[in-house]
């Protein structure tokens, strides 16, 4: 399946995607902050990132910013998984990038199903 880098500051989210995400046969990669997210990004390309918004360091929309907008990442799709549920955040993400914006918590089927549509055919 799919190597999947989970960027989220909260260790419980974080082990409840990554528990998920295994049940599902995809290999799981973390990173604490939006920062991080970023470097692990750029060293390991992962097939598609999940990004929390509210961070410390860097939040996730710049994240996802530097990630679409680098030559060496802009391929991976990057989903935002966050309770930031106002359409104006939804749209920034857009802006930033983002393919896909899922609401915490985080239903199993629309995710599994938009890791599927947004994954490199």
């Amino acid at each position: 399946m799919a190597r999947i880098l989970i960027v989220e500051d909260s260790p419980t989210q974080a082990m409840s995607l990554t528990r998920l995400l295994k049940k599902h046969g995809h290999d799981v990669l973390t990173a604490k902050d939006g920062a991080e997210g970023v470097e692990v990004a750029k060293a390991e390309l992962p097939d598609l990132v999940l990004m929390d918004v509210v961070m410390p360091k860097i939040n996730g929309f710049q994240a996802t910013r530097q990630i679409t907008k680098d030559p060496s990442t802009r391929h991976i799709p990057v989903i935002i998984v966050t309770t930031k549920d106002q359409e104006t955040d939804r749209i920034w993400g857009e802006r930033q990038g983002a393919k896909g914006y899922i609401l915490k918590p985080v239903e199993e089927d629309k995710l599994i199903e938009a890791i599927r549509q947004f994954l490199p055919k």
